[in-house]
């Protein structure tokens, strides 16, 4: 991933020297584990842990030089590790192991890191989420469907129903967290032919990862549930991100991003203030969606295994994660800083003559015993009229006589009165008080 839209915490989970320092804790506590059923003679199992070497830089580079001449980077790591410990002791490293042992426990550690991470994230922009619609439960809007005027709503249901989906995303993640938090030290082909299950069991225990039947792999669908989980939260903040570019356009201008001191919207435009977080959002959700599909893909592999899964995950677990975490961060930031211009909102709502009251009304003139149809008739003939006249649609509808001729007369106060329309919008609020 580009240092851009990296952060610095999911950056250091998915380093080479944080995966190296993983399979070198998961041979470590292999061997010890084989020294407890008397495999490894316990000096040198000891011998091991206290010469083990420091995981850095350095230490990185040494595998990979080494791997120009194994071509296989886990036997080029055991080597550079051997080579440290030395002795008597350092032959004892991945004994009974295959590589993938070591690579997918180590992988699925570091997936529930990462997982960890998300889902503090998560919960900081669902908090936002809630504050901003609390703030905002009372803000009038109209609301829009097909990109045209509807019905009154406010600002904060709005926000509070991104708040409940983002929630539903968050039960997605922790079940995802749950699903990658196993490991697996079977063997070749995961019938534990040279090392017994209670290495396994230790080794899992001391990571706190649970062992799984496997192959020589732990089933690739574990994988794509976490790629599954990250797409829905990418999705969510595009969701989000796509409705505030909405409202940000010249003709809307209901909200704005926050503008700092000297930014500057164009190069070439001094005017412009662009909705460019929101638009970065939507851009890296595709790329996260995208990787979602590869993830799909990596799940029917060969027999026992075939490493055609490897070189995929090797970008999309931790891009997916680090852009998540990146979009997660920067959308809650946007939410911060957002100025909502709740003038502009009422000014919108009643920019369209007072046609959005067309229900209320059509449903007073079926209780005066009109069948739905000829209602729906009479008020769309009249709001067709207050649009094509841009005159009030109160008026239009006073002054027709096949309404004011209905018995009993029709309160043409109650069926403008907006906040009649958005008396239970709190119904939708008080569902945040559950997250």
């Amino acid at each position: 991933m580009i240092d851009r839209y990296q952060t610095p915490e999911m950056a250091a989970v998915w380093s080479d020297a944080a995966r190296m320092s993983r399979w070198l804790e998961v041979e470590l506590l292999a061997t010890e584990a084989h020294a407890s059923l008397g495999v490894v003679p316990t000096q040198d199992a000891v011998a091991c842990r206290s010469s083990a070497p420091v995981v850095d830089d350095n230490f990185v580079a040494s595998v990979v030089a080494r791997e120009e001449v194994t071509q296989h980077d886990v036997a080029a790591f055991v080597d550079v590790v051997q080579d440290a410990i030395g002795g008597t002791a350092g032959p004892w490293i991945h004994y009974g192991l295959t590589s993938t042992d070591v690579v997918d426990t180590a992988l699925c550690w570091a997936l529930r890191d990462a997982a960890d991470l998300l889902l503090v994230a998560v919960d900081e922009l669902i908090g936002q989420l809630v504050s901003t619609a609390r703030t905002h439960r009372d803000t009038v809007m109209i609301g829009r469907t097909h990109g045209v005027h509807a019905e009154p709503t406010t600002f904060g249901a709005k926000v509070a129903l991104w708040a409940l989906q983002l929630d539903r995303d968050r039960h997605r993640l922790r079940a995802a967290r749950d699903g990658i938090s196993v490991m697996k030290l079977s063997g070749a082909v995961g019938t534990y032919s040279n090392v017994p299950p209670e290495v396994e069991a230790h080794v899992g225990a001391a990571l706190g990862l649970r062992p799984v039947a496997a192959t020589q792999v732990i089933a690739r669908d574990r994988h794509a549930e976490f790629l599954w989980a990250c797409s829905s939260i990418a999705a969510s903040c595009e969701l989000v991100a796509v409705e505030l570019r909405h409202l940000q356009r010249t003709e809307v201008s209901e909200v704005r991003e926050g503008f700092a001191p000297g930014q500057k919207g164009s190069s070439a435009m001094p005017h412009k203030r662009n909705p460019i977080s929101a638009e970065t959002i939507s851009g890296l959700s595709r790329v996260v969606r995208s990787n979602l599909l590869a993830g799909l893909q990596d799940v029917a592999l060969w027999h026992e295994r075939d490493i055609s899964h490897s070189s995929v995950e090797r970008v999309i677990l931790p891009d997916s994660s680090m852009l998540v975490h990146y979009m997660l961060r920067r959308l809650r930031r946007l939410l911060e800083r957002l100025e909502v211009d709740a003038e502009r909102m009422e000014e919108n709502l009643n920019s369209s003559f007072g046609v959005v009251f067309s229900q209320p009304v059509l449903l007073a003139l079926v209780a005066t015993g009109l069948t739905r149809d000829e209602a729906y008739r009479i008020v769309q003939r009249d709001a067709m009229l207050a649009w094509e006249q841009r005159t009030s649609f109160r008026d239009v509808v006073a002054a027709d006589p096949e309404v004011t001729s209905r018995e009993p007369a029709i309160d043409l106060d109650a069926a403008f009165d907006l906040r009649a329309s958005l008396v239970h919008v709190s119904a939708t609020i008080a569902q945040l008080d559950d997250l």
